[in-house]
């Protein structure tokens, strides 16, 4: 296999450890905790994992001798930055705990599990492996573990192997497979833990005890060097805007943290536009209105940051969408047999409330076809999929047509759509995500030793060096609401989204106009790997702006 240099060189990377993992550890246990929301449901669902208490792992001063135990390990939903080294960092764990130890990879994620398809990780595959992007070393998958008979067929693969315990790399939506997996586990007293881990882009994997999920760092680094060059080139031709939809469905964590990293010109943010109960037409207006000002400037060009699950947001979208859910759910079989995107929009429309209905017949054909795609595996509509750049692009440029026809804009106006998505998410790991994964890997590793089941590895204090960061496990019930899957109401771990009233959402708000009628454009370049501390190990604005004393 050829390696280009900056593969050699990463291989060759020792990730920074938290003192506490150095040496010989010791665990301190705090109160017991309760769910974020629906407290009488999660207990009533999880009452072998609801109340545990959250773990700190502190140095210690004698070292333990742990049981050998077998862990198998996946790696579930899409790809993010650092899933390698949160491997490299159980694999590491598990031999420091107990020189037996062994780790099994189930390949293709969780389906690896149900088919009994699985890869024993030696030291000869993992170091292959460490401090690179990609979930390539047993492969991801999105299959959903949901009924009995998948859980005792996990059992009894398990069995078979002799596995001890499981770790879940994963999303909320994986997470919560691994605590539904935990009771299960323990109500049947199969001996088999299960530990998870907080992967995802989006930054929506967070609260008191996740600060970050693993893999947002590096996403965000390698979308804001492709918005600096985009701006660069808009700064130097001078003649187009650049409409830039960004991953995050759910929320706008990664656009918020690009555009302070970029300084672009216009940023939507999902979350602010559901607070002020924003129209598609509104947020047009409020992109036409900037770009008339910019001319009068003599300036014809910009960058506009878009998260792609804006149109969830817009709060009759958000309507219509949910009743679509419901309906492509209910009536899957007939819509299907249709021939025609007319038929089924002729169909599902005799189905939706009168309210929405009217806002579907009115959208752009091409757009509420992309409406009706097939949905992602938990029933939703697959919001990547929806063009919401091009749809802007189109209802900008019709806007300012009519500007022009009246007199009030006449500078010129041309779009250009981009998508940054796969570009992102199995980048090389920036330092911290490099560091961050490592010890999450460790802490995994702990908890399983420590015989903990139902719990997430946590690492907190990330501003800091990595000296003092401060490993620990949280319960997954902890994290936990119930909301509506598939028609149906389903405990889930509870999505974070901007906080409007946040310090990073407020640094964005407070520069706005000046970024606006500005061209104050950073350009942030390539991840760096090597050099002053400030350039290769800094973490995310939006981290630095949370925990700003």
């Amino acid at each position: 296999m050829v390696k280009s240099p900056l593969q050699i060189a990463r291989e060759s990377y020792f990730p920074k450890l938290p003192a506490s993992l150095k040496g010989a550890v010791k665990i301190v246990e705090g109160n017991k905790t309760e769910s974020v929301a629906d407290q009488a449901d999660i207990k009533k669902m999880f009452p072998n994992t609801y109340g545990m208490p959250v773990i700190t792992f502190e140095s210690g001063s004698e070292s333990k001798e742990y049981p050998a135990v077998k862990v198998g390990v996946i790696l579930s939903g899409g790809q993010a930055p650092g899933g390698h080294n949160v491997i490299s960092g159980l694999f590491d764990g598990l031999l420091n705990c107990n020189k037996e130890n062994k780790l099994f990879g189930f390949l293709g994620g969780p389906s690896g599990l149900t088919d009994n398809q699985f890869v024993e990780l030696t030291a000869e595959v993992v170091d292959h492996y460490r401090n690179t992007g990609g979930f390539d070393i047993i492969g991801s998958g999105r299959t959903k573990l949901e009924e009995e008979a998948q859980f005792d067929k996990v059992i009894e693969n398990c069995k078979a192997l002799g596995i001890n315990a499981l770790v879940v790399i994963g999303g909320d939506d994986s997470n919560t497979n691994a605590c539904v997996l935990a009771e299960y586990f323990l109500q049947k007293k199969a001996g088999i833990q299960v530990i998870g881990v907080p992967k995802t882009i989006d930054g929506d994997l967070k609260n008191e005890v996740v600060e970050t999920s693993f893999g947002f760092d590096t996403a965000c680094k390698t979308y804001s060097e492709l918005i600096g060059n985009i701006q660069r080139d808009a700064n130097s031709a001078k003649k187009y805007y650049h409409f830039i939809r960004l991953m995050g469905r759910s929320a706008s964590h990664i656009c918020l943290e690009c555009a302070l990293q970029t300084q672009p010109n216009i940023t939507i943010i999902s979350e602010e536009v559901e607070a002020k109960g924003l129209t598609l037409d509104d947020i047009v207006d409020y992109i036409a209105d900037i770009v008339v000002k910019r001319a009068e400037n003599g300036d014809n060009f910009g960058t506009i940051l878009i998260p792609e699950g804006v149109v969830e947001f817009v709060p009759a979208m958000k309507k219509l969408i949910s009743e679509l859910n419901d309906i492509l759910a209910k009536h899957e079989t007939e819509v299907n047999v249709l021939d025609s995107n007319k038929d089924r929009r002729d169909f599902v429309a005799t189905k939706l409330t009168e309210e929405s209905a009217t806002v579907f017949t009115h959208l752009p054909n091409s757009f509420a076809n992309q409406l009706m795609l097939d949905r992602d595996p938990h029933g939703n509509v697959q919001v990547s999929a929806i063009e919401t750049e091009k749809l802007l692009i189109d209802m900008v440029k019709a806007r300012l047509k009519k500007l022009k026809k009246s007199g009030d804009f006449s500078g010129k106006f041309g779009g250009l759509g981009h998508f940054f998505g796969y570009e992102g998410r199995c980048a090389t790991p920036s330092n911290f995500d490099a560091d961050y994964c490592y010890s999450l890997g460790i802490t995994a590793s702990l908890l399983i030793s420590e015989g903990k089941s139902g719990y997430m590895a946590s690492v907190k204090n990330l501003t800091a060096p990595a000296e003092e960061w401060i490993p620990g496990g949280a319960p997954i019930t902890m994290m936990m609401n119930m909301e509506k899957r598939h028609g149906a109401m389903k405990p889930v771990i509870q999505k974070a989204l901007v906080v409007l009233d946040g310090a990073p959402f407020k640094k964005l708000d407070e520069n706005r106009e000046d970024w606006a009628m500005g061209t104050k454009y950073v350009y942030p370049g390539p991840i760096q790997y090597f050099g002053p501390k400030e350039v290769c190990d800094t973490t995310t604005h939006t981290l630095r702006l949370e925990q700003a004393k």
